[in-house]
């Protein structure tokens, strides 16, 4: 059975830097299944998420000698993927960031009480209503939501992994969480005309 020390970030990122392959797939397994959900959560299908994950141990691999140990090795591999995920999520579904436009508009309203998603996540039965939510969103407001909700990181390694401010970590997962709902509930209410509909054709 692994322990905590088979994990030792410092110990094995001096050997893979000194060419050790065997330390460096050890970083893998120590890394691989919490950032393959993240992936799988951030872009929606398993294939994409495993080409990611890929995508990212291949980059830290080659750039192994930039990691600088400012932050965790986990943060830097989750700011890799993510970046690499988002840029590539913009290729497929272009669109303006929501970010964006709240910065031309020059408004921006920040409710340090918004309610959290926790809850609202936790229902079995709103998993699916959820995902497809997080679909419809823009990718920084899927990041952001992934991270802080799903993967419970604290804002600064958010702000670390996004290379963004704590303040803007903040602004944004507070717009997002009010986006989401508002998808859902578009969604929910969606379902529920359907419903009615389907019942109207037997009466």
């Amino acid at each position: 059975m692994d322990t905590p020390k088979d994990c030792d970030d410092d110990a094995l990122i001096d050997e893979a830097r000194q060419g050790n392959e065997l330390a460096f797939r050890r970083l893998v397994e120590c890394n691989q299944d919490k950032l393959f959900a993240a992936m799988i959560r951030m872009l929606g299908c398993r294939e994409d998420a495993e080409e990611a994950v890929q995508e990212a141990f291949t980059r830290a691999f080659l750039r192994i000698e930039d990691f600088n140990r400012q932050s965790k090795f986990s943060t830097w591999l989750y700011r890799i993927a993510f970046n690499s995920a988002i840029s590539e999520a913009r290729k497929k579904r272009p669109r303006v960031s929501l970010d964006q436009q709240f910065d031309d508009t020059g408004s921006e309203t920040i409710d340090e009480d918004a309610r959290p998603v926790d809850a609202l996540m936790l229902r079995d039965e709103q998993i699916q209503v959820v995902h497809q939510a997080l679909d419809a969103l823009s990718e920084e407001h899927r990041a952001i939501l992934v991270l802080r909700e799903l993967d419970d990181l604290a804002y600064k390694e958010i702000s670390d992994i996004l290379g963004i401010s704590v303040g803007t970590v903040r602004s944004r997962l507070n717009r997002a969480r009010g986006r989401l709902r508002e998808v859902i509930e578009a969604i929910q209410a969606n379902v529920s005309e359907q419903g009615v509909s389907d019942e109207n054709k037997w009466v």
